[in-house]
């Protein structure tokens, strides 16, 4: 048999992505539930061009649409399929652009986290003594106070503002991950590798950012795909209080406080379908880190 025969004979070599893929789509929810984020963040991404109506543009809509039901046309022919609020805004279009401005809160404010909390947590590990001493204990100190009421301190002090918000979520989330990178760090410091580029007298960055670090990875996707789901219901928690995002940019939080009002008297719609978004947004998120985890850590699956 010659070389080449021998070499198509051979099966595929299994690299680390192709395992992961292969064990991530075997697990039917996990890809349900990925391929809604992915429609969700798409229609959230292109809210302009795919809704109905700028629910915020005044041009557009018309107080004499208010409180339509779901399936319901308006006077000049308008068709609402879930209705429409006090308003007169088109539901479906409110909630698309509600979950526009959630998830653009939730991401930013997790991925300025994630940055922060990994610089955090890496230098306590590498660096140790009494840098890893007091970092540890800010970490400590937040932790031990719920992340609502830290938010709606932040928030009283700081005031209204998409920024506001991001900033508030960015301080409830960081010492997740110092705490999550901290621990990963300080066991992969002990390995050989970074003893032998210690030995080799390799410059601090290098050795934290290219070998230690990447190293540390893993167990990071799982914690910040959790956190932006927690991040989503946060903030959609500190809207609906009214220390949220402003009137003018409502959040999937907002409007499900708008219709909070009208659902005794039978007018469910215009809460309940933005809640209804909100949970499946949330869930698909969780299942996805689920098996993110299960995937990474099978210890774990049990």
């Amino acid at each position: 048999m010659t070389d080449a025969a021998l070499v198509t004979t051979l099966p595929p070599v299994e690299t680390p992505f192709r395992i992961f893929v292969s064990d991530f789509v075997r697990n039917k929810i996990a890809v349900s539930a990925l391929a809604i984020i992915v429609v969700l963040a798409l229609l959230a991404i292109f809210a302009p061009w795919v809704t109905p109506q700028n629910p915020y543009d005044l041009t557009q809509i018309s107080i004499f649409d208010n409180m339509l039901k779901p399936g319901e046309k308006s006077m000049d022919g308008k068709f609402f399929l879930l209705g429409s609020d006090e308003q007169g805004r088109d539901m479906l279009s409110a909630m698309i652009y509600g979950l526009r401005m959630s998830l653009f809160v939730s991401a930013t404010a997790t991925a300025i986290a994630l940055l922060v909390g990994v610089s955090m947590g890496v230098t306590a590990a590498y660096f140790g003594g009494r840098v890893d001493t007091a970092i540890m204990r800010l970490v400590d100190l937040q932790l031990s106070f719920p992340a609502i009421l830290i938010a709606l301190i932040l928030l009283a002090a700081l005031g209204k503002g998409i920024d506001k918000v991001i900033l508030a979520l960015m301080l409830v989330q960081w010492a997740y991950y110092a705490r999550t990178v901290r621990g990963n760090a300080l066991v992969e410091r002990r390995r050989e590798y970074i003893e032998a580029a210690q030995c080799l007298a390799l410059p601090r960055y290098i050795i934290i950012f290219k070998h230690l670090l990447p190293n540390c990875l893993p167990p990071l996707i799982v914690v910040a795909t959790v956190q932006v789901a927690h991040a989503i219901s946060l903030e959609a928690t500190l809207s609906f209080l009214g220390v949220g995002v402003p009137i003018t940019e409502p959040s999937l939080g907002l409007l499900i406080s708008n219709g909070y009002k009208y659902i005794l008297s039978g007018k469910y719609w215009v809460s309940v379908f933005p809640g209804l978004m909100l949970l499946l947004t949330i869930l698909s998120i969780n299942l996805v880190g689920d098996h993110l985890r299960d995937v990474l850590n099978p210890r774990l699956k049990a």
